[in-house]
């Protein structure tokens, strides 16, 4: 029996993606959002797609605010489009 591949929803394009096609980024029992390459921290998450065009979607419209149910400022959205960059290269 195959075991099936957990699905995932993007929080910008809102597409349905296999898990382990997605980013994670993860909002820490502290408090503090950040990229979770290895998709093991522990906190609440959001996924989004490996495509530069929601990354941008998600800090124009500030979509992690609802989704974590916080209000994350400018600064956390810098560092979070930072690390997405820094990863690319």
């Amino acid at each position: 029996m195959l075991k099936t591949q957990p699905k995932r929803m993007c929080v910008a394009c809102r597409g349905l993606f296999d898990k382990s096609d997605l980013l994670r980024i993860v909002r820490t029992p502290d408090g503090e959002v950040l990229l979770d390459r290895t998709g093991k921290k522990a906190g609440r998450g959001a996924y989004i797609c490996d495509n530069p065009d929601c990354m941008r979607k998600c800090v124009k419209g500030k979509l992690l605010n609802k989704t974590f149910k916080v209000f994350l400022s400018e600064e956390v959205y810098g560092k979070l489009s930072e690390e997405y960059n820094a990863g690319k290269e």
